[in-house]
């Protein structure tokens, strides 16, 4: 799991510094919500779980793992989809606002569960 996380990690880096450069190239700046969205939920955050899956989680293979990583994973994705639409003046706030408030909770499950994997964690010992 460990791995997959810092590989999906590097992915949301390369959108996010994709979108970044756009930014600068275009000097639209108006997606600077979603460049730091996209770098902090999605590059920050799994780069970190994966870390913590690497140097403390002794069962990365368990149900609840599992689920938190896809959980964590689809909501980034769909918050940055959401925010992209909302910030490119795609979409009104009042059509997206209920969306992007689910995934923003979504995250939120994700965290609590990485913490529960965390603390249910047995210690582990790095080679």
């Amino acid at each position: 799991m460990d791995r997959s996380y810092v590989l999906s990690a590097f992915g949301y880096a390369i959108i996010g510094l994709l979108l970044g450069i756009y930014m600068a190239a275009s000097q639209d700046h108006g997606q600077l919500v979603t460049h730091a969205h996209i770098m902090l939920v999605g590059f920050v955050v799994s780069f970190i779980y994966g870390l913590c899956h690497k140097l403390w989680i002794s069962d990365s293979g368990s149900t609840l793992a599992r689920v938190q990583f896809y959980v964590h994973h689809a909501s980034s994705i769909f918050l940055g989809i959401g925010l992209f639409l909302l910030y490119g003046n795609y979409v009104l706030l009042e059509t997206i606002d209920p969306y992007l408030a689910i995934a923003s909770i979504a995250v939120l499950i994700a965290l609590i569960m990485m913490t529960v994997i965390l603390v249910q964690s047995k210690e582990k010992t790095v080679t």
